[in-house]
């Protein structure tokens, strides 16, 4: 896979699947342009390419001439745009649907040859999330501008900077307690971020991409209780998983959102979400369309870096591992 001399624009190129992904672009050979607000915050992706590769790039998603700009020259445009929450200004159509539609709509007119646009497992126009009716919104958009788009669905997306499982490694560390929202029963099927990388790049590669649209799911399925004790388990803590009723979840939902300057735990957005499985649909194209037949378990990643929230850090423990080991007959 090559992308040598070519020129790949990334919007949101410097957030959490973005680093991944730049990476993975930078060693086939392109010249990588990392669109996002802040420029500054993305020097430290200059470090993955040669000397002038990679180039961050200032542009503003709300403007015509900003994202001109940013396209100006591309071969191929990958948006990873998106927000969890609304806050201030970005609101879920600002971010999933109006700038999508700007990005795809430019790309379309400076002829750029590939569109990929990352959006998430569970869109539904006629989903009781704003969240998810605004990606299938955007969706919608990205297709009317720029038909022969390839649409990639992930579920939750996890890594060293993922906001899952960093999150509930974090609350293990001061409270006794994880609220299990709904009961802990939702299923979710997570995705490596390095496989979603690989993933995008074959999307871009691959011509009978083109106008497609893919579910990325995990090899396992799991419920969400299930993804809470696979963490207590890899950070050795203890906690109790108390389930939360649907109704008493909403009010936690509702009294987050009012607490200023912080991002909230929890919206009542994120558990009309949870209310339904985030799996991929039988039949539907996927990771071995794109040629991706191993994919990383959470099983096999997880210690890779959730360590720092083990008390004493992983040497602490391995005194007790080894001891695991004793039952099988040595080597010499």
């Amino acid at each position: 896979m090559s992308y040598r001399y070519q020129i790949v624009t990334v919007f949101g190129g410097s957030g959490f699947i973005g680093r991944h992904l730049i990476r993975r672009l930078a060693k086939s050979g392109a010249i990588v342009r990392v669109v996002t607000r802040h420029p500054n915050q993305a020097n430290f992706l200059k470090t993955a390419g040669s000397v002038g590769q990679i180039v961050p790039m200032a542009a503003d998603v709300t403007k015509d001439e900003s994202v001109a700009r940013a396209i100006q020259g591309s071969d191929t445009v990958i948006n990873l745009i998106g927000a969890l929450y609304e806050t201030g200004p970005w609101s879920f159509q600002t971010v999933h649907v109006d700038a999508p539609a700007r990005i795809a709509r430019i790309a379309k007119a400076n002829g750029v040859r590939k569109l990929v646009h990352v959006s998430a497992l569970g869109a539904d126009s006629a989903s009781a999330s704003a969240y998810a009716r605004s990606k299938a919104a955007g969706e919608q958009a990205v297709l009317k501008e720029f038909p022969d788009a390839t649409i990639l669905r992930p579920s939750i997306v996890f890594g060293p900077e993922d906001r899952f499982f960093n999150k509930f490694a974090s609350m293990a560390q001061i409270s006794p307690v994880l609220p299990l929202i709904g009961g802990g029963k939702t299923k979710f099927q997570p995705v490596y971020v390095g496989d979603l990388a690989d993933a995008i790049g074959a999307a871009v590669y691959l011509d009978e991409t083109k106008g497609k649209t893919y579910e990325l799911g995990g090899p396992r399925t799991y419920s969400f209780r299930e993804l809470m004790e696979l963490m207590l388990g890899e950070i050795h803590r203890k906690r109790l998983l108390a389930p939360v009723p649907w109704g008493v979840s909403e009010k936690l939902g509702a009294f987050f959102e009012k607490i200023p300057f912080f991002a909230p735990l929890l919206t009542r957005d994120q558990v009309e979400l949870l209310k339904k499985d985030n799996v991929v649909a039988p039949g539907k194209p996927g990771f071995k369309e794109l040629g991706i037949n191993e994919l990383a378990a959470c099983e096999v990643m997880l210690e890779t870096y959730l360590a720092r929230f083990i008390v004493g850090g992983r040497t602490s423990t391995l005194t007790r591992d080894v001891g695991k080991f004793h039952k099988y007959p040595s080597a010499h």
